[in-house]
């Protein structure tokens, strides 16, 4: 395809693959004209997908708010499919309130195309939420990909049939996947007539035409598929299960790879499908081991499946993946085999460790691959959790409060708050791994604007924290005493909180209640409540995660009590500690500090300097709340320094972002009363009608684009 000016939406790449269809194309694209919700139909394997895909990507333009793709493949279930959804149109949802509430405002005065891929297991959730977008939002066209319709009122079904199994397109398909040219007279010929044009079909006997050549394919196939249903494998010799021809062909042919499979790379096969995302070598080594299956042998048996087009090939980061027709095959044999629950709990366990290891690791250099880490395996670790909840409430709690605040960091709150209060209602664990997901809880309500809740929580992980900070002192005490002159007591590690000196519990339950004090107008609480357990504590900022984010707390408090050298001064060195750990989070917030600082001494350039390095870092981690406030931080300074047009362009692009968050503006309080002042003085200068038309063009243009414009100006100031 030919370069072509962006577009607003997110659509994967397409399949270099794609053949033909130009017929189905046709019919997709006019019935999206036509229609406000669209199914393509079709047995696995036929190329539903594909053609979905492909039909988006032709259709984007009609729609000025863009076109935007969701893989329902990755759920098992139904609970987190609204946050799925939200997530794959920019909306990091922070809000309150019913699951679809922020969902409907994303939509409702947006013209855009939904895509929602691979419904067949969800068809009637599906069905209710589509329902109810539709009716919240008349510029919504959803298109959708399902073994079956939806069952929607006015829903217009395209059936897609598998290609024509003599025609042209089946044997390029079948050449391309192959990297061979065939004649259309021979087995090649022969192999597309046997497996009925189905394009997954296709490709699986092309990984073997490349390892065994297409003569000896093809007789393996006519065996295969000349014999009476019940023989062709044994998946099909259930008297329940009624298969349409087609679809016994292609399950045939997924039967056919697994036979050609070794011994070993049935077995993975098999174990793999546990995985719903994406997953990588150490993760399968990690999960799918045990038994003949072990560190040397596996890495060969992936290469195997590999080679046979079972597993897709490592994309640029390394991760593999399974299409869902063969992830589903896979399925079927590890329940055979029994070890369906033994490689469920692997694989919980390998994701709860993993979301330990994450937090571990926020404190200091490894924090932003760590954070990177997590939202690459964030389809597994979900389904890790899922796990837990049904069979360890206790692991679940530890998992979930590992992760919940890299996924409120990354706009997850809605997740983030439904794992912790699940997890916190049915494990019945005490100490600090409540304590922790308690704390982590309280900043997803802070962020989502729940203040009353969330002093609740503050409270209960204060009384948390303290209870389990002097139990582990008695308990180290009595110990100590006990052994006052033995081997135990020179090795064992004193706990760093005890009767009187606050440990890192503490130290992380004040600077949540320092937070939220700032977050409702209440800077001295802040200050002292965070001031109190530093000054009782031992250590400086650099030697843990709390102890910083309560530094941070104290810069911020300093701000709003107009003590503004003072927190200047903390602020950058704070900055300068963090530089030197190479930690990415709290490095961004004091920027937006020092942004905010600079407003209130009357220094705009300095301002919109430290503005920018914020959003610098909040785009690094997508964290899209934190780009929209410090767009409204800069927009505010190019206003206080004159330069409205730039203001304006900049306020639009926020209102886009907030808009994302599906929540209204809001910051700290002194910067609203500044974005307000300024604002109303470029409005002014520009007038309002040449500043509400730079405002709109920004609102309704691509948000990236905007932020990209944002970002042009002076470097970051000392």
């Amino acid at each position: 395809m030919g370069e072509t000016a962006p577009v607003r939406g997110h659509l994967p790449d397409e399949n270099p693959g794609f053949v033909g269809r130009r017929t189905e194309l046709e019919r997709v694209s006019a019935a999206l004209a036509d229609h406000r919700l669209v199914t393509v139909t079709g047995v696995g394997g036929v190329g539903k997908t594909r053609l979905a895909l492909r039909a988006a990507h032709g259709v984007a333009r009609r729609f000025p708010d863009g076109a935007w793709w969701t893989d329902l493949s990755q759920l098992d279930g139904d609970r987190l499919l609204v946050a799925l959804v939200a997530d794959s149109v920019d909306l990091a949802d922070h809000t309150p309130g019913t699951a679809t509430t922020g969902l409907r405002r994303r939509l409702a005065d947006d013209r855009l195309l939904l895509v929602l891929d691979s419904c067949e297991h969800l068809t009637e959730p599906c069905a209710r939420l589509v329902t109810e977008l539709l009716a919240a939002a008349p510029g919504l066209t959803v298109l959708t990909t399902s073994r079956r319709p939806l069952g929607v009122a006015g829903e217009h079904v395209v059936p897609l049939d598998p290609l024509p199994p003599a025609g042209g397109d089946a044997l390029e398909l079948l050449r391309r996947a192959a990297g061979q040219d065939f004649p259309a007279a021979g087995p090649a010929g022969e192999i597309c007539v046997r497996l009925e044009g189905i394009p997954l079909a296709l490709e699986l006997a092309a990984a073997q035409i490349r390892l065994q050549g297409a003569e000896a394919v093809r007789d393996q196939l006519g065996t295969r598929l000349d014999a009476p249903p019940e023989a062709r494998f044994d998946l099909l010799a259930h008297t329940e299960r009624v298969w349409p021809s087609r679809h016994q062909t292609l399950r045939a042919a997924i039967g056919w790879s697994h036979e050609l499979s070794t011994p070993l790379e049935r077995l993975l096969w098999a174990r793999l499908s546990v995985f719903r995302g994406p997953f990588d070598l150490s993760s399968a080594l990690a999960v799918c081991t045990g038994g003949p299956l072990d560190r040397a042998t596996l890495p060969a048996a992936l290469d195997g499946l590999v080679r046979s087009s079972v597993v897709r090939p490592p994309d640029a980061g390394g991760r593999l993946r399974m299409l869902d027709t063969i992830r589903e095959y896979g399925a079927t044999w590890l329940d055979r085999t029994g070890e369906s629950g033994t490689v469920a709990d692997r694989h919980a366990a390998h994701f709860r460790g993993l979301a330990r290891r994450a937090e571990t690791e926020w404190h200091g250099a490894r924090q932003l691959r760590w954070y990177r880490t997590v939202d690459a395996h964030h389809t597994d670790l979900r389904t890790a959790l899922d796990r837990l909840l049904r069979t360890d409430p206790d692991a679940a709690l530890d998992l979930i409060g590992s992760v919940a605040f890299a996924w409120s960091c990354r706009g997850r709150l809605r997740e983030a708050r439904d794992g912790l209060e699940q997890a916190l209602v049915l494990s019945e664990a005490r100490g600090r791994v409540r304590a922790r997901a308690l704390w982590a809880l309280g900043v997803t309500l802070v962020l989502q604007g729940e203040s009353d809740p969330a002093q609740e929580v503050s409270e209960r992980c204060a009384r948390e924290a303290r209870h389990t900070e002097y139990a582990e002192y008695a308990e180290y005490t009595e110990h100590a005493g006990y052994a006052e002159h033995t081997e135990y007591a020179a090795h064992e590690e004193a706990p760093r909180g005890g009767r009187d000196r606050p440990g890192e519990l503490t130290l992380d339950a004040a600077a949540l209640a320092g937070l939220l004090a700032l977050t409702t107008g209440r800077p001295m609480s802040a200050y002292v409540v965070v001031g109190h357990v530093l000054d009782a504590a031992r250590g400086g900022p650099a030697d843990s995660a709390a102890r910083l984010r309560c530094h941070l707390v104290r810069v911020f408090a300093l701000t709003g009590l107009g003590r503004l050298a003072e927190a200047r001064r903390g602020a950058l060195r704070l900055r300068a500690l963090c530089q030197e750990l190479d930690e990415h989070w709290t490095r961004t917030a004091l920027e937006y500090q020092l942004a905010l600082t600079g407003l209130l001494e009357g220094d705009p350039q300095a301002a919109a300097g430290h503005a920018r390095a914020m959003l610098e870092g909040t785009r690094g981690l997508g964290a899209s709340l934190g780009v929209a406030l410090g767009l409204d931080v800069l927009a505010t300074a190019l206003a206080a320094a004159g330069d409205g047009k730039r203001a304006a362009d900049v306020s639009g692009t926020g209102e886009a972002y907030w808009r994302a968050t599906g929540q209204p503006r809001r910051g700290l309080p002194g910067l609203r009363a500044l974005h307000e002042k300024y604002t109303d003085t470029a409005r002014a200068t520009l007038g309002e009608p040449a500043y509400e038309e730079i405002f709109v063009r920004a609102l309704t243009g691509l948000p990236q684009d905007g932020l990209d414009r944002a970002l042009e100006g002076p470097g970051t100031p000392a």
